[in-house]
């Protein structure tokens, strides 16, 4: 029953690849149809899961409400969705994000739902170093925007380069994954050389300090969260 049971949660998930917007769409009634069964089995493994529960005890388990209000919701979308095929009405199918639920709830994830809890446990923990973060990139994008925005400078495309507040700040969030570099700074080095010394900057503080020690401070407490809840789990 574990099998199935992660099988139809793997098959639930799977179906994200086939329904529009997909690479390889299946029809709609394909998807639906299979779709319909996953959550029938889900239906079927709490009701077996109720029969040798006590009723005080299934009731009072939040994972087992989690399971029928997703349930109850992937129903409700998928009736709407239909009909609103039947009109030519484009909508877009909002249940997909409770389909992780399933595999966070049922009984059988019980490693899942650990990882997952010291995931929940370590986010207020992070938010500081976050926040230093946050703050460290909406500076360096205000004096991106004084030192380059009156410049009338242009991208390779012809547009203007860092007049906008928010767009600064999102070509700068990008480039801490150095994934648009050195694209982003070539406007610049070609008007200056000089001011590719900005850009160094920014990349030691924010790309090798903050994201290096971001990623020490996660590790760390999900460790140790998960070494707390591994010893509760052994007393």
């Amino acid at each position: 029953m574990r099998t199935a049971t992660y099988f139809f949660i793997f098959l639930n998930l799977s179906l994200a690849l086939f329904e529009e917007p997909a690479v390889y769409p299946l029809p709609f009634l394909a998807t639906s149809v299979l779709e319909v069964l996953c959550l029938l089995v889900f239906l079927g493994r709490l009701t077996h899961f109720a029969k040798v529960t006590l009723h005080n005890v299934f009731w009072k388990d939040t994972k087992n409400i989690c399971i029928m209000v997703a349930i109850l919701l992937s129903l409700t979308d998928l009736a709407i969705y239909g009909v609103l095929r039947l009109y030519d009405v484009r909508s877009i199918r909002w249940s997909r994000i409770v389909r992780p639920i399933f595999l966070i709830n049922f009984a059988e994830s019980r490693q899942i739902r650990r990882a997952f809890r010291s995931i929940r446990n370590t986010l207020p923990e992070i938010t500081y170093v976050f926040l230093l973060f946050m703050f460290s990139l909406l500076m360096f994008s205000l004096m991106a925007l004084k030192l380059f925005g009156e410049r009338n400078l242009q991208t390779a495309e012809g547009l203007p380069y860092f007049r906008n507040y928010l767009e600064i700040v999102f070509d700068l969030y990008v480039l801490v994954t150095t994934a648009n570099s050195p694209d982003v700074m070539m406007p610049a080095f070609d008007f200056s050389s000089w001011y590719a010394l900005f850009f160094i900057a920014f990349v030691i503080v924010n790309t090798y300090i903050f994201m290096s020690l971001f990623l020490a401070v996660v590790y760390n407490n999900y460790k140790k969260h998960l070494k707390v809840m591994h010893g509760g789990a052994c007393e």
